[in-house]
């Protein structure tokens, strides 16, 4: 009967902890026909009120980690160029004390990809880093699929 009880109370505890883990941006992805082979995988980044996601570019010094995308490789299709990002704000960056780019509420990223075979699934991660006005939380991964139909 200790250890039910034990059990329970250490079951409680992680779920407690679980509830104040902070996830203050949520992704979602998408993908964009161009043509007969080209496509834009598209990832949404919806950003809770008061934080802030920094930009893939960022100036050296001691700043942030910067948000990367990395694409599962796969020789059914392409990567055309680079990620692209929405425009974001540029400002003087009270955390970090240099100016830098950073999205707020919301921000999309692009990767135009031309397949080369039928392929249905191209999976990625993004890593990234996200502050508000006070602290930051450690640099982040999460796993991205993105369907091609």
């Amino acid at each position: 009967m200790k250890k039910i009880v034990l059990l329970l109370i250490l079951a409680l505890g992680v779920n407690q902890l679980q509830a104040q883990i902070l996830k203050p941006v949520k992704w979602k992805t998408s993908v964009v026909k161009i043509n007969d082979t080209d496509y834009d995988l598209v990832a949404t980044a919806t950003i809770d009120e008061g934080w802030h996601l920094y930009s893939q570019v960022i100036p050296e010094g001691d700043g942030p980690i910067p948000t990367t995308f990395t694409f599962e490789a796969n020789n059914a299709y392409q990567k055309r160029g680079n990620t692209k990002e929405g425009e974001g704000h540029i400002v003087n960056d009270p955390v970090f004390n240099m100016k830098i780019k950073f999205f707020e509420n919301k921000a999309e990223f692009k990767q135009r990809i031309r397949l080369k075979n039928k392929i249905d699934v191209i999976n990625g991660v993004v890593n990234f880093m996200v502050c508000n006005d006070s602290n930051c939380l450690p640099p982040t991964e999460v796993d991205l699929s993105f369907a091609i139909k």
